[in-house]
């Protein structure tokens, strides 16, 4: 078994000494399927635990390697000596148990990066300007360089939104998604979400010059009445209205109903007469354990337009955040620096 030490200076000032937060994201990055306290903090002074009683606990729960690690900036007296001889101590009280001590943060470029960032916030950057910053983090954190051009907006969109780097692995296009999105944007179609929350998301000034409108029909009396009735959902119902009803309708984004996004595959495999003879460009992208990933699955499969993502991730910033790409596109300009 094996446990870290996070070793912090500490502080007499009791909410300082917090280092222990970075344990946890840290735990959260290197043993993620671990559900054990195996990453620690310990303190040299002022906190608690000390680095003896630290290591102690460590032995106690098992450990038989320990990783210390020196939270601090730079190899002083601290890190050097101080810290060194109490580990030498514990090597001798626990002689079966394997001690590693590793440098201190030093320097290093990512660190450099952070302090790039605060003193862009101490500027007190307009929101502009930190969505543009934003962009290029994403571009120093992740090479999206082997994507097709036309991808490389979407998938760093949906990184902005959500946070989530993984989203460049689970990204799937069809092959004429984007410019079936483009063609249905460009001849004032409409856009169909499942909820409310898609609806509001999408932004209405890129849309309103070339004619199209944001529809959703779920919270609409019939389609209340219908679900009730029949015990099937009213995104499902929602969907199957809209589509029998309207031939405008250019792109279809669903972000939180798998049972919507079943029932246009549905209406679009069995039922083609209900659209027309071009089919929508479907951004399925549903969240959740159950159905969402099957319904996202299924859609990868079909010969209609599509983007989709394969796993439960997913969500309404991720279907907003695809929606807005192609509208900002469209619009002009480098995605990375909009104005």
């Amino acid at each position: 078994m094996e446990n870290i030490i996070l070793i912090g200076h500490g502080s007499p000032k009791k909410d300082a000494n917090n280092i222990d937060i970075v344990g946890r994201l840290l735990h959260n990055v290197i043993h993620s399927d671990c559900s054990k306290g195996c990453v620690r903090a310990a303190y040299l002074q002022f906190g608690e635990p000390d680095i003896p009683e630290g290591i102690k606990q460590c032995v106690q729960d098992g450990a038989k390697r320990i990783i210390i690690h020196p939270y601090f900036l730079s190899s002083g007296m601290h890190v050097t000596k101080d810290i060194p001889e109490m580990i030498k101590d514990a090597k001798d009280k626990y002689p079966e148990v394997e001690f590693i001590y590793t440098e201190p943060l030093g320097i290093h470029d990512k660190l450099i990066q952070i302090v790039a960032e605060r003193i862009y916030a101490a500027n007190g950057l307009k929101p502009e300007a930190i969505e543009e910053r934003s962009f290029e983090i994403i571009s120093e954190e992740t090479d999206l360089k082997g994507f097709p051009p036309e991808q490389v907006p979407i998938i760093q969109r949906v990184i902005h939104a959500t946070a989530d780097f993984e989203f460049k692995k689970t990204l799937l296009f069809h092959p004429q998604a984007i410019s079936a999105g483009f063609e249905a944007i460009k001849a004032g179609k409409d856009i169909l979400t499942d909820v409310e929350m898609v609806k509001t998301g999408i932004i209405k000034r890129w849309l309103k010059p070339w004619g199209g409108k944001v529809i959703c029909n779920i919270n609409d009396d019939d389609v209340i009445r219908l679900s009730e009735e029949t015990g099937r959902t009213r995104a499902e119902i929602a969907m199957e209205k809209a589509l029998s009803g309207s031939h405008n309708i250019g792109i279809i984004a669903i972000g939180n109903a798998p049972t919507a996004l079943l029932k246009v595959i549905d209406i679009f495999t069995r039922h083609s007469s209900l659209v027309t003879r071009h089919f929508p460009l479907v951004i399925g992208v549903p969240v959740g354990f159950v159905k969402a990933l099957e319904s996202k699955s299924s859609l990868s499969a079909q010969k209609f337009p599509f983007i989709t993502n394969l796993s439960r991730k997913g969500g309404t910033p991720v279907a907003v955040a695809i929606v807005n790409a192609l509208l900002k596109m469209l619009k002009g300009g480098d995605i990375k620096s909009e104005k």
